[in-house]
């Protein structure tokens, strides 16, 4: 299975508008972040893991041409604002998949209320097909999909488990027996947004920490704010099985 991070940004992706923190001049290509998203491979099957407001570009860059589905970790702007622009996939492939806590899909309803019209749609609208994600395994054609329950604040929020791969982002408290479907993962991709606490995000030190319960052999961090620091500096930091993930990175599980 191949992973491509289309995006390891906060919500507003790095450099910040208007911005002279130091990280936002920064001139390393991973100091510059998009809002976050995995893109998923296996066989000829390819998922995306939310579709930020970046999500167009993401696509482009990736030059990826089709899609299967859509998973949506939870309902916030930087995680579904891109969903108008599966339309290119929709035109070329028909009916979208999405799946995601029925909560998010009535989110999304209410936002893009033309995607989900069943009366006088507009023709240059997408179709999606929706799928209510619970709290129990389903699957994705021929993988088994584990999700993992956390808390964004006081905001339920899910995780994916494709095998031996996890990727949770925007998460603050997870429960043991959530931390138990991880066990045996051998790749983790956590978010960390930065060095001081966080009411709804881990920051370093609570992402390591998490890691640390979970065991897998290698752990890549996400949803970075500049506020973290110079990425050169602190995978420095790092435990030896521990990396900043950075737009572009690819990797092999």
């Amino acid at each position: 299975m191949k992973v491509t991070f289309l995006g390891t940004g906060t919500s507003q992706g790095i450099p910040v508008i208007g911005s002279n923190h130091p990280v936002c001049l920064s001139k390393d290509f991973r100091d510059k972040r998009l809002r976050v998203s995995i893109l998923v491979e296996w066989k000829d099957y390819t998922y995306v893991i939310d579709c930020g407001p970046d999500f167009r570009y993401q696509m482009l860059r990736a030059k990826c041409e089709k899609i299967n589905g859509i998973l949506f970790t939870h309902e916030h702007s930087d995680h579904v604002l891109g969903l108008d622009d599966i339309r290119p996939f929709y035109f070329k492939q028909g009916d979208i998949s999405i799946y995601a806590h029925k909560r998010v899909l009535k989110s999304l309803h209410k936002r893009f209320d033309y995607v989900f019209a069943t009366e006088n749609k507009y023709p240059g609208a997408p179709t999606v097909i929706e799928n209510i994600i619970k709290n129990k395994p389903f699957k994705l054609n021929n993988m088994e999909v584990i999700p993992i329950k956390g808390l964004h604040d006081e905001l339920q929020v899910f995780g994916f488990r494709f095998n031996d791969f996890a990727y949770l982002t925007d998460m603050k408290t997870v429960k043991k027996k959530e931390v138990e479907k991880l066990k045996g993962v051998k790749v983790l991709v956590v978010n960390a947004l930065r060095m001081k606490e966080h009411r709804s995000h881990f920051n370093l030190e609570e992402a390591l920490q998490f890691i640390n319960k979970v065991n897998p052999d290698m752990a890549y961090l996400t949803h970075i704010s500049h506020l973290l620091g110079f990425h050169e500096e602190v995978e420095k930091m790092l435990p030896k099985n521990v990396f900043l993930a950075y737009d572009g990175l690819q990797i092999i599980v």
